[in-house]
């Protein structure tokens, strides 16, 4: 299982960066931003029904930006969905969860960091 503080500590880690807090009314949104200040990930915790899923529990999920052939393929496995509160083409939800692969998902948070870093 992929947590928040593991995706943070990689982040900062790899890239230097710590999560930002941006939303008063949501306090535990974290937004990771690359050095000129445009996001490659944002870390939220929602209810499950936001996302289109069963439930009513809150869950973390990550948002990342993917390129939108690549986020077509993935929407179609498991814990990979439309984008929440972004664009849903060029933006992809991670549900953290027990299926959700750290190797894949530290992948996926690379290749975000590099499509806004260009």
């Amino acid at each position: 299982m992929v947590t928040r503080q593991a995706i943070f500590t990689y982040a900062e880690d790899t890239y230097g960066i710590t999560p930002e807090y941006l939303f008063k009314s949501y306090p535990n949104y974290a937004v990771l931003k690359n050095r000129q200040g445009k996001w490659f990930g944002a870390v939220m915790n929602v209810p499950q029904a936001k996302l289109g899923l069963p439930g009513t529990d809150e869950i973390d999920i990550l948002d990342i930006k993917v390129d939108p052939e690549l986020g077509s393929i993935l929407r179609a496995k498991p814990g990979y969905l439309p984008a929440y509160h972004m664009n849903k083409e060029h933006w992809l939800t991670i549900v953290l969860d027990r299926q959700a692969d750290a190797a894949e998902l530290f992948q996926l948070l690379d290749s975000s960091y590099a499509l806004v870093t260009k």
